[in-house]
């Protein structure tokens, strides 16, 4: 079976899902509430791709994992951030603003990183990336999907709520579905890397959740809008990290999915023992 027609769909579910639980007004909260935003994107865009250049060479990591490793940090926040940000009481509405910019964002900013990393170690394992497939696939899969699903609460916002409350309960089942499946058929190579990998991928996460605590103490954030930039910092798609990895538009290397399969096993138990611990507080 050809991973990639499980990642696509389930990619696709994912960000019409995100579509359905935005308004326009969610773009806009840069202008009522700069800092928190800049604080968050500065997190994601570019700490988090920097830190994973920089762990990944620490470690050592082959070029082939380096590529993943970096793909996966370069990726926007993931819709089940909004889930655990609510769960960490957290501020919610930040959340899904920050989950909305930052698919946006990586539109452009994905495809630029990713050319940089694949021209400085792709040689060394044969790895090209074509930019222009990638930028179609990501305004296909990313931006169509979540353009529609705001169409559609703009003009059916009851039907979009119910559809949101069913697809929001389907979506992290079908996320550990794709991991299960991806799991399987990579298995050996999966539990090979797994010690590198996974420790390295473990610094990431706390390097980049530590990150995000530091913007928010130095730009003066509150309680709430601090747990919730810590877990947008953390938190990353990793079904569009799997479907530029596999699709054979793009990379069309399962090795290369790898890091992002491990990265979405390490960053629910990371960031599950912080919600607990917060809520512990």
């Amino acid at each position: 079976m050809n991973t990639i027609w499980i990642v696509l769909p389930i990619l696709t579910l994912l960000m019409f899902e995100l579509g359905l639980n935005l308004k326009i007004e969610d773009f806009k909260l840069f202008k009522t509430r700069p800092k928190p935003v800049l604080a968050g994107l500065i997190g994601q865009i570019i700490i988090l791709p920097l830190l994973a250049w920089l762990i990944g060479k620490a470690f050592g990591l082959e070029a082939i994992f380096l590529i993943g490793f970096v793909l996966i940090a370069c990726c926007p926040g993931g819709s089940s951030s909004n889930v655990f940000s609510m769960l960490a009481k957290g501020d919610v509405a930040l959340s899904v603003s920050l989950t909305a910019c930052s698919s946006i964002i990586t539109l452009v900013t994905v495809p630029l990183i990713m050319e940089w990393v694949t021209k400085a170690v792709g040689s060394a394992v044969m790895v090209h990336l074509p930019v222009g497939k990638l930028v179609m696939q990501n305004l296909v899969l990313m931006f169509l999907p979540i353009a529609v699903g705001i169409a559609v609460r703009k003009k059916w916002a009851k039907a979009a709520d119910k559809m949101h409350n069913i697809l929001s309960r389907i979506a992290f089942p079908a996320l550990i579905f794709l991991a299960t499946v991806f799991f399987i058929q990579n298995r050996d190579a999966i539990i090979d890397s797994f010690g590198q990998l996974g420790l390295s991928i473990s610094v990431l996460i706390l390097l980049a959740m530590g990150s995000g605590a530091l913007l928010c103490r130095g730009m003066r954030l509150t309680g709430q809008e601090r747990r919730t930039i810590i877990i947008e910092v953390g938190m990353q798609n990793a079904a569009q990290a799997i479907a530029i990895a596999s699709s054979p538009l793009v990379f069309n290397n399962d090795v290369i999915a790898i890091p992002a399969i491990i990265y979405a096993l390490m960053m629910n138990v990371i960031l599950i023992t912080y919600v607990a611990v917060v809520k512990n507080r």
